[in-house]
């Protein structure tokens, strides 16, 4: 086997007694552009590089020297049973104390009209939040989730809009978030953040996720005012203003068909800025993707795994993109950057569990890809405490263990069920897979990162 670290013992557990065969959980791939495979087993934290003859060597439990044994790769199968539920056990107690994120909705108008907003196909009640409601969603949180870490987005819609009514919201938010000493984030498409940032710096800001879709032309093609009108410009001003006030910003591009070719010109532009040496500034690419609704073809999207092919290519064709993005390649940049795998992914979805989603209505949702949604209610924060508490539990006890087709799939692990609202729009419940091409993206990794 080929060591794919700088440092050995990170893919070294302890040797399990007893082989008899194959672990359940052996993930192998063929490496891209290479003649060997990756071989990787999340629940013993142990990944390789391997020649085919040690895959079929591998198949014909064959295991010379014990390195196989060793890393977990064949393994006892009672004892492999144990060990995974002590991994699940490890899991779900570490979940209980993880930080959560509280996102707030105080309006789902919008200045924009993006060619592909997933919100358009909303009906929302169109009301004006009140100091009442956001009041009620302070009282709430801090009792419901006392004694937990946690934090606040805005989202939208969108939460900076002009106007003397919405900066008086966004103080309100700001006070009420200092008294109970919470960070705030905030999802904005940056148009007026330039206005807000002296605002901003009243509160201990998390970070600020601002889109841009490209270089001027294809962003403005894409993410225009309501009138057409061009919003380029005046995104770039909020970056800049963030950045010199040491506000962080996440810099996310959402892509298609229609302007992935633009990552590297929008990664150089980022680059001559001198955005990519700020220790304010990072990056994040989101899939354009059918939600709920979407106003793309079909044919202009990717899935997961051809974007990310894409992404690879790019990234042979352009190495200077990855001083502006890495992509992830599902735990292969982890392995490279931490030299060791994360823990095994029981559950991907932090629906109900360490992500709750509200809105100015006085509403209860489970996150951000189900908020607003007509039948994804949860409950309610005002005028009084509701809960669907069937709801809550479909989104809380759903995880490898309880989707019927993870409980033998050999990438639930790396997996982690995918995203329960996609499944459940798929599948008419949350408690189905939203499966992830975890092998094609670790066959790309391997081949980008460690070979």
């Amino acid at each position: 086997m080929t060591d794919n670290s700088k440092n050995n013992e990170y893919i070294r557990p302890n040797s399990p007694l007893g082989v008899k065969g194959a672990s359940k959980h052996n993930i192998i791939t063929p490496i891209k552009d290479s003649e060997d495979f990756f071989i990787v087993n999340p629940l013993y934290k142990s990944a390789d590089i391997i020649s085919a003859n040690e895959i079929e060597m591998l198949k014909n439990n064959l295991d010379q020297n014990g390195d196989f044994a060793e890393r977990g790769y064949l393994v006892n199968e009672a004892k492999e049973k144990k060990d995974f539920k002590l991994a699940y056990l490890d899991f779900t107690e570490q979940r209980e104390s993880d930080e959560v994120q509280l996102f707030f909705v105080p309006n789902y108008s919008c200045n924009f009209a993006c060619s592909y907003c997933y919100q358009e196909g909303y009906n929302p009640v169109q009301k004006a939040v009140t100091n009442e409601v956001i009041d009620a969603f302070f009282n709430y949180i801090n009792t419901e989730f006392a004694g937990r870490r946690k934090y606040i987005t805005v989202f939208g819609g969108e939460p900076l809009l002009p106007g003397d009514n919405q900066r008086k919201m966004i103080t309100r938010i700001i006070e009420k978030a200092n008294i109970a000493k919470l960070d705030l984030a905030f999802v904005t498409n940056g148009y007026t953040l330039a206005s807000y940032v002296e605002l901003l710096n009243t509160a201990s800001i998390r970070e600020v996720q601002v889109t841009l879709d490209g270089t001027q032309e294809v962003h403005d093609g894409r993410r225009y005012l309501k009138g057409k009108q061009p919003t380029f410009d005046k995104i770039i001003e909020g970056i800049d203003a963030c950045l010199a006030a040491g506000i962080n910003i996440n810099l996310r591009m959402v892509v298609d068909k229609e302007n992935i070719e633009n990552l590297a010109p929008l990664s150089l532009f980022a680059i001559e800025k001198g955005w990519t040496k700020s220790p304010y500034f990072k990056t994040q690419i989101g899939r354009n993707y059918e939600l709920h609704f979407c106003n793309s073809t079909p044919e202009k999207l990717f899935d997961r795994a051809t974007l990310y092919e894409k992404m690879y290519e790019m990234l042979k064709e352009h190495p200077y993109i990855a001083e502006f993005y890495k992509p992830a390649f599902s735990i292969a940049k982890y392995i490279s950057e931490h030299e060791e795998l994360p823990l095994a992914l029981f559950d991907s979805c932090p629906a109900c569990k360490t992500e709750w989603a509200f809105d100015f209505t006085g509403t209860i949702y489970s996150c951000t890809a189900t908020v607003g949604n007509k039948g994804d209610e949860l409950g309610t924060f005002y005028p009084e405490i509701t809960k669907n508490e069937t709801a809550i539990e479909s989104w809380q006890n759903r995880d490898i263990t309880t989707i019927e087709e993870c409980k033998t799939c050999d990438v639930a692990l790396a997996c982690g069920g995918g995203c329960a609202s996609v499944a459940k729009n798929k599948n008419g419940h949350p408690n189905s897979p939203d499966c992830r091409p975890v092998k094609e993206l670790l066959s790309l990794g391997a081949a980008y990162y460690l070979k």
